[in-house]
């Protein structure tokens, strides 16, 4: 039988714990329907992508795991989307744990473990870290101060 999985997320500075994610959540059935969280939306939760929304939902879209990509404009709409797509299957990561249990009367929700050691967040740090050590460009650092701020 065929199942529809969908998950959420930004996917900015896209590495190999998304790509291992998005691999657990496909192995769970046979279509993978990720939804991007907007640059509107990232802001309104304090976040500044890198990327641009449209940027990476391109990403997202020439990732074999993937199916179909939308926009995730607001907190509210998973269950509207869980219905739109007829998803069997709600997949996060464990550290959303606990958070969504509340759409199990709409389908089965997973929580999938994360890649140790890897995230958007440790690759911006380390990015920081060599840039201190004068190993990476000056104007590349305030480009990143720019848009997080």
């Amino acid at each position: 039988m065929k199942k529809t999985i969908v998950t959420y997320g930004t996917f900015d500075l896209f590495h190999v714990g998304h790509v291992r994610l998005l691999q657990r959540a496909r192995s769970l059935g046979s279509r993978l329907i990720v939804g991007v969280s907007t640059d509107d939306f990232n802001s309104s939760k304090n976040k500044h992508a890198v990327n641009s929304y449209a940027e990476r939902r391109e990403i997202l879209l020439s990732c074999r795991f993937v199916d179909e990509v939308f926009a995730e404009e607001s907190w509210d709409q998973k269950r509207a989307d869980i219905l739109r797509f007829s998803a069997d299957i709600f997949a996060i990561g464990d550290d959303w744990t606990g958070k969504f249990d509340c759409l199990s009367d709409l389908c089965n929700v997973v929580y999938l473990s994360r890649t140790d050691g890897i995230s958007t967040t440790c690759i911006r740090n380390n990015i920081i870290v060599r840039h201190s050590r004068n190993e990476i460009p000056y104007n590349y650092l305030d480009y990143l101060d720019r848009i997080t701020a």
